[in-house]
């Protein structure tokens, strides 16, 4: 993304976190340019919003402010399997985390994608892709 933004003369610092901290060149659990100021979150999907509550966690330990999340693709899969929460991970990061999240893309584009494309090798997986969203999927 901070590449993408360059090449349109936007320049944007970016850092990631490691999942284990490192004790030895960086170190510590961020790399990259220091964390403040405004944040953005981007990633490639939410399932339940557990990692996204933990990078917005992380980012305010800093002193900096997480102020949306942008995803390749909402799944529009339920955040719990079990119990009474209904909504989708997006909606609970939306909802719990007061975060505005943003996907380029949709378990339901996905959908009408495969369900109008003339491939057949994508239409092939049109019952798959609707078998997985009747068992994970929210209410549409």
């Amino acid at each position: 993304v901070a590449i993408g933004l360059a090449k349109h003369g936007k320049n944007v610092t970016y850092a990631y976190d490691r999942k284990e901290a490192k004790d030895h060149g960086e170190g510590g659990i961020l790399v990259g340019a220091p964390v403040k100021g405004r944040v953005m979150i981007i990633d490639d999907v939410i399932t339940d919003g557990a990692s996204k509550r933990a990078a917005a966690d992380l980012i305010r330990s800093v002193g900096a402010e997480p102020v949306g999340v942008a995803i390749t693709m909402d799944r529009q899969e339920r955040a719990r399997d079990e119990g009474e929460d209904r909504r989708s991970g997006v909606q609970y990061v939306e909802q719990s985390l007061g975060l505005k999240v943003v996907a380029i893309a949709t378990l339901a584009d996905l959908m009408q994608l495969l369900a109008t494309t003339g491939d057949p090798a994508l239409a092939a997986s049109k019952e798959a892709v609707a078998a997985y969203r009747a068992r994970y999927g929210i209410d549409a």
